[in-house]
Formats: structure tokens, C-alpha cells, sequence
């Protein structure tokens, strides 16, 4: 077990920058609080932190269990929250990770699984502010949710780059099968994305207006503002997904669009070099009896004809637009 941080706060200053874990006296002074950071536990060393802090075994049991749903749940005085964790990969691939997290009045623990992103820099913020974190430990949820929302954002940002690139690619010309199956694998991913995403609106829902053990009703409009955070990452998610299928649509049409102009134009020849290879053809039967056969100029008057007749249905078309 890899622990990042482990600090004791009282008024929200540090009063033991490390813990000894195993020796140490559990806080009960108000505005006392533990904060423990971990990173990808066994669950032995698990199990260890359970014991120290009383932390409920359903609780463990999800914190160890890879890519399980964001949620919030309430064991008796004790807060679990479950998120999700997102970022994006090479080749447009989304990493997802999770970070389990166990309130109460007197400690938070955090639990991070698949994650590369620490919280380092939001405790470094949170102690620049000691007054902030003297409110208790619930100040500490809603830093690491706004955190880790927060991690959203580029992602997004990401992705949405890559959809106008598909757009303006829709646009020129219909996709070849190497972009076909890059839309259709951005848009699985996104799916996924969407589907985290959700479970996390329903958290950050839930912490806004149900009355859970650790937070304070004060505390309740800041929930709210990560709720409107994940409200709109959950938008914009759906829309890139929406925008992805119908690029397709829209390159389909435009490419029909195209195979029909071509298709008029060839029509168009078609019919202009149909009217010499009629009356060529009429010509050619090599009857005796023909229409000013053995007239001397017998030959320009065809000719002539034929060109009228090929100029005025090339004017015609295009007039029409098919040529």
C-alpha cells in the first residue's frame, strides 16, 4: 500500500504531518480530523484501515472491487462515496480509474485504484486555506469530487477536437472504412463515458439535497455546484455522441448528394451522344431507299443536324444544371 498522506488537522491547521497508523490515538476533539490518502491497496493493508477507523466491510468490499458503479451509501455514522475517474489515453483512449472515499466527522479516507492523477496539489490548496478546512472533513469531499470533475474537462475538450476534425473530414468527401471504424470506436468509448458520468450525476445529486451523515447543510449548495459540473460533462458527452452519429448520416447524404450530380451529368452526355449514334445507325442499314441518299449534300445536312441537335440539349442541360 502506497500512502501518499497521512495528517491530522485540528482547526484546520496540520498537527501530525504523519501518522503512525498503527499507534496513533483516533481524533475526538472538535474540528479534529484525520485525512488518510492511499493508492492501490491489498486488501490486507485494507483491512487494516478498516480496523483503525471501523470502516464498514460493504464499504471495503466496493473499494476493492474494480470499475464498480459511482455511489453514495450511508453506514450508520459513516459516509462511502464511490467515484469514477477519467483521462484520456493515445489513440483516443479513455483510462478510467476510481477513488473510494470514507467520511465521517472525525476522518476521510481516500482510496485510489487506476488513477495516475494524485491529490497532492488539492491538499496543498486545501491547507493554504485554514480556515476552509477548520469546517470539518465534509470541506474535503466536496474539494476531491470538484477534483476529480474537474479531470473531465480535458478529456472532453480531447474528444471534441477529434469530432469537428471527423466533421470537417465528412464534409470533403463520405469516410473510408478506416474512419468509419474510428467513429464507431470513439463512439463506444463515449458511451461508457456517458454511462460513468451518469452514475456520477446521481451521487453528486443525491450529497446536494439528501440529508447524509458528515455533511453539513451548509455544505449542501457546493455539492450542488459539482452537481451542475457533472450535469454538464454528462451534456456535453451525449452531444459529441450525438454529433458522431450523424456524421454519418451527413456523409451519406452529401455523398448520394454527389453520386446523383454524376449521375445526371453522365445521363446528360448520354442523351447528347445518343442523337448521332441514331442517326448514324439509321444510315448504316444500308437500305436503298433512304432520306436524301444520293443528294450531293446529303452528308452536311446530317451533320449539321446532328450538331444542332447535340448543342441545343447541351444548352438545355445545362440550363437545367446537369451539366
Amino acid at each position: 500500500m502506497t500512502i501518499v498522506a497521512a495528517r491530522r488537522y485540528s482547526a484546520g491547521k496540520v498537527t501530525v504531518p504523519a501518522l503512525d497508523l498503527e499507534h496513533c490515538d483516533l481524533p475526538t476533539a472538535d474540528g479534529e480530523f484525520d485525512w488518510i490518502g492511499v493508492a492501490d491497496p491489498s486488501e490486507d493493508e485494507l483491512v487494516l484501515l478498516q480496523h483503525r477507523y471501523g470502516l464498514h466491510p460493504l464499504a471495503i468490499e466496493d473499494a476493492l472491487t474494480r470499475g464498480a458503479p459511482a455511489k453514495a451509501e450511508a453506514f450508520g455514522t459513516m459516509l462511502f462515496v464511490m467515484t469514477c475517474t477519467a483521462a484520456l489515453e493515445e489513440q483516443e483512449g479513455i483510462a478510467y480509474g476510481q477513488t473510494a472515499i470514507f467520511l465521517d466527522k472525525h476522518f476521510i479516507i481516500t482510496v485510489r485504484q487506476g488513477s495516475a492523477r494524485a491529490h497532492t496539489a488539492l491538499r496543498q490548496q486545501l491547507e493554504a486555506m485554514p480556515e476552509r478546512l477548520a469546517e470539518g472533513p465534509d470541506v474535503v469531499l466536496h474539494g476531491l469530487l470538484d477534483y476529480l470533475v474537474d479531470g473531465y474537462g480535458p478529456l472532453l475538450d480531447s474528444l471534441d477536437k477529434a469530432v469537428e476534425e471527423m466533421e470537417e473530414g465528412a464534409i470533403v468527401g463520405f469516410p473510408d472504412q478506416a474512419r468509419i471504424r474510428r467513429i464507431f470506436r470513439l463512439r463506444r468509448r463515449l458511451r461508457r463515458f456517458e454511462s460513468n458520468v451518469r452514475h456520477m450525476e446521481e451521487v453528486a445529486g443525491k450529497l446536494a439535497s439528501a440529508s447524509l451523515p458528515a455533511i453539513d447543510k451548509k455544505a449542501r449548495p457546493y455539492f450542488n455546484d459539482i452537481h451542475d459540473h457533472v450535469r454538464h460533462s454528462l451534456s456535453r458527452a451525449r452531444g459529441l455522441n450525438e454529433t458522431l452519429g450523424s456524421i454519418v448520416e451527413v456523409a451519406s447524404l452529401l455523398e448520394q448528394n454527389r453520386q446523383g450530380a454524376i449521375t445526371r451529368q453522365l445521363a446528360a452526355w448520354a442523351a447528347i451522344l445518343g442523337v448521332p449514334t441514331a442517326l448514324a445507325g439509321v444510315y448504316g442499314m444500308n437500305f436503298d431507299f433512304m432520306p436524301e441518299l444520293h443528294w450531293h449534300y446529303g452528308y452536311f445536312a446530317v451533320t449539321g443536324l446532328m450538331l444542332t441537335i447535340c448543342l441545343g440539349l447541351f444548352w438545355r442541360f445545362r440550363r437545367i444544371g446537369w451539366l
